[in-house]
């Protein structure tokens, strides 16, 4: 299976802001971004001006990096967003927020998308009460997420819940802490989502 092996603090460096790819380390002094702010590599604190193409190029790869999409996987999933009625960009950003791995970050089962993939393919989610494996998987609006019975005892997981209980749960889920349970309530709209998310650049490349 294709994985994404490149270091998660050089990623969140080359893209010039937090990207929350490590968990709790991203929200302590440790994190890169706080220490070093500026692109890995050798010329990395050498600003050059970015032509038309590299500032819709740099957007894509952001969007990419923050939901920990491949290439290939990201471009099918903007050609299912292209196709949808409505504003393309809206659309991608919703499909990519109804992913399940997605989702269980959002209730708090994993601490970064990343380990809540990893719950997802080790049979950690249930989706509706039957076990689903597939990160990809699309999440419908009153779909019930959970922690399978078995997974509930692990101590990361529960940990991740709490710190996502501090911090505040998104309004389009409703999280049952003590049960490891939520209810994806609607796709989020464009006005919940982060604002230095540009998916209008990502359109503007792929339309070319």
């Amino acid at each position: 299976m294709a994985r994404n092996l490149d270091a998660k603090c050089r990623q969140c460096r080359r893209e010039g802001e937090k990207l929350f790819l490590k968990g709790e380390k991203c929200f302590t002094d440790k994190c890169a971004i706080e220490r070093r702010n500026y692109a890995p590599g050798q010329h990395g604190q050498k600003k050059g001006r970015l032509s038309d193409y590299g500032v819709q190029l740099r957007a894509k790869q952001k969007l990419r990096r923050i939901y920990g999409v491949l290439e290939g996987q990201f471009r099918l999933t903007y050609q299912a967003a292209e196709k949808k009625r409505g504003v393309t960009g809206e659309n991608l950003l919703q499909h990519l927020e109804c992913r399940l791995d997605n989702v269980a970050y959002r209730m708090g089962f994993g601490v970064s998308r990343g380990e809540a993939r990893q719950v997802v393919r080790h049979n950690g989610i249930l989706v509706n009460g039957k076990r689903v494996n597939i990160p990809s998987y699309q999440v419908q609006a009153g779909d019930i997420v959970e922690v399978a019975e078995g997974t509930k005892q692990h101590l990361r997981i529960k940990a991740s819940v709490e710190a996502a209980e501090q911090r505040g749960f998104p309004e389009w889920v409703d999280v049952d802490v003590k049960a490891m349970k939520g209810v994806f309530k609607a796709k989020p709209q464009r006005a919940e989502l982060p604002s230095t998310i540009n998916e209008n650049l990502v359109v503007e490349l792929y339309s070319k």
